[in-house]
């Protein structure tokens, strides 16, 4: 048996190694946060100080040039009861983003389907299809404008020679603005990053399920709705969360194609903030519609999380 002097070595041993443990992950820990401190400055310093300071501003009558006073709620109070503007801004961002987002879906996804096919001059067709994400928005809006121009125009003006009727008025329509601009969005979305996403999802569902599948006599609609969906929800899910994120906070391109027109036809929520905070520099104002969309995006974002563990599947809980 061990004598008391040795079971006290061992222990002085046991808390040496302790104590030098404890040191070399403190050390650690420290040479981590020293190669991250960058990142952790510039993240205070332009992140999450101005956020600090957003919210602080929202509670308060503040515009550029004057003294901020404190006025609690109530810019909130007058966001929800006292602006005209406020909710028939959400409800054409609400509209504008439902049918972006099944556009935006629907779309990445086919690209998608067809890129993942052994076909001929598939890079090139995926170049091509690419081509119209890299488009800058400013860019895009101006190309739009004149294509959507309803005199003379080249998309009237095919409609015309075609079928010798004259055009709609497309983004100068208060009736058609918001589909015009989802077309807009769907030509430069749908062979872009969702795309890719989508393409890397498909090319990750294991070909055993599509060889099962077709031994048990599924057809090409069946192995669709049955594997590949099931397999690929996650990856829908992620794109459904950045369309919904995207077409709700949409400001650059109704800023250049429409500006906010015809009578305030497409006057999207970004675009009140925006005007609310850099043309009437009602900072406190706009602040707090800030606030406001951000704690709807979090709501929204939140809620889809809860639905989703109803039709997302994710294979490494099934094991």
């Amino acid at each position: 048996m061990a004598t008391h002097s040795e079971v006290q070595s061992a222990g002085l041993v046991t808390i040496r190694a302790r104590r030098h443990g404890l040191r070399r992950s403190q050390r650690e820990a420290l040479t981590g946060l020293l190669w991250i401190s960058p990142w952790l400055l510039g993240f205070v310093v332009f992140t999450a100080g101005p956020m600090g300071f957003s919210l602080a501003t929202s509670f308060t009558q503040f515009t550029l040039g004057k003294t901020a006073s404190f006025i609690g709620l109530g810019n909130y109070a007058r966001a929800f009861a006292g602006d005209p503007l406020f909710w028939p801004s959400l409800g054409r961002t609400l509209a504008f983003t439902a049918i972006t987002v099944p556009l935006l879906i629907c779309g990445s996804l086919g690209v998608a389907l067809l890129m993942n096919q052994a076909l001929r001059f598939t890079t090139a067709f995926r170049t091509l299809m690419f081509l119209p994400f890299l488009t800058p928005v400013i860019a895009a809006a101006l190309l739009w404008r004149w294509v959507f121009q309803p005199d003379w125009g080249p998309l009237n003006d095919l409609i015309f020679r075609v079928f010798h009727i004259q055009g709609p008025q497309w983004i100068y329509s208060e009736q058609l603005v918001i589909p015009s601009l989802a077309i807009i969005v769907a030509w430069t979305g749908v062979g872009g990053a969702r795309m890719i996403i989508f393409l890397a999802g498909l090319q990750n569902v294991p070909n055993e399920l599509y060889e099962a599948a077709e031994i048990d006599g599924a057809g090409v609609w069946s192995r669709f709705w049955n594997v590949t969906l099931p397999m690929i929800s996650p990856t829908i899910f992620l794109n459904v969360i950045l369309a919904i994120i995207a077409s709700f906070t949409v400001f650059e391109l109704a800023f250049i194609a429409t500006d906010g027109g015809p009578n305030y036809a497409s006057w999207f929520f970004a675009l009140h903030i925006y005007a609310n905070a850099f043309r009437f520099y009602d900072m406190g104002y706009g602040t707090a519609l800030a606030w406001i969309l951000f704690a709807l995006m979090a709501g929204l974002t939140f809620a889809q999380f809860r639905f989703a563990r109803h039709w997302v599947y994710y294979a490494s809980e099934q094991n």
